[in-house]
């Protein structure tokens, strides 16, 4: 029986990879035998945590300081990502931040950093990774569901962002599938980290709009981002694909 990981000679580059579901992502393509830099912007004892538990599995992971909303430093990160480990195979789009505010309030700084980090990033990086990767690459962006629904007030910029990405993940994906490169974007919905954790009464209001009533885990989202990373995903692309327990059912 052959025992082969599905990613095997594999280099992975993850925009946002120090903590939640872009660590747990940096964690899981290496159990697969993908070599994987993470990007962090200031937490970098989480960064280096990840690299140390991927090598402790015999895997490996470099981190690279690298502010999404800096242009020059998400394309030096990839570039040294390509030099470091002789390729680039996979991106994954999974910085990203989250304000909320009723329109009326909504502050323009707080508009133009949304937009920088969940858009603008996600463009640079995808041009820059293209201009790299050979024949078979993945892109792959962690959306939101809330790109599709959206059931509580003050987070119509949020969505705007997420929305985004998923016209950008259907162009893109035309654009690059003559290159054998697929495109595809993941729309979590509420899932267990630090940044939203699943006790309280905001999460126990969202459990009850949810088929499954109950957050998701980081784990199950990379498992879905490893499988479209996989030479079994190879004729998925240009799709939006929702993993939400339900939300948007």
């Amino acid at each position: 029986m052959s025992t082969q990981k599905t990613l095997e000679n594999k280099v992975a580059f993850i925009q946002g990879g120090s903590r939640g579901i872009g660590a747990a992502i940096a964690q899981r393509l290496a159990k697969e035998g993908a070599a994987v830099a993470l990007t962090y912007v200031s937490s970098a004892t989480g960064a280096l945590d990840v690299v140390r538990a991927i090598e402790a599995g015999g895997g490996r992971a470099i981190a690279i300081q690298a502010d999404s909303r800096d242009e020059q430093a998400i394309r030096a990160a990839i570039r040294h990502t390509q030099e470091s480990f002789g390729r680039l195979d996979i991106l994954v789009n999974n910085a990203g931040v989250l304000a909320v505010a009723p329109i009326d309030e909504f502050s323009i700084e707080d508009l133009d950093r949304t937009l920088d980090v969940n858009v603008r990033s996600v463009v640079i990086a995808s041009q820059e990774a293209a201009r790299l990767m050979g024949e078979g690459g993945r892109i792959i962006t962690i959306g939101s569901t809330n790109a599709e629904r959206m059931p509580f007030a003050g987070g119509s910029v949020y969505a705007l962002s997420k929305a985004a990405v998923a016209g950008f993940t259907k162009g893109l994906a035309r654009d690059l599938g003559p290159r054998d490169i697929t495109v595809n974007n993941v729309q979590p919905g509420p899932v267990d980290t630090d940044m939203n954790p699943d006790q309280g009464d905001f999460a126990e209001s969202l459990k009850q709009t949810m088929a499954l009533p109950r957050y998701g885990k980081a784990e199950e989202i990379a498992s879905f981002v490893a499988y479209l990373a996989g030479p079994e995903a190879a004729y998925i692309t240009g799709a939006n694909l929702t993993i939400d327990g339900g939300f948007s059912a």
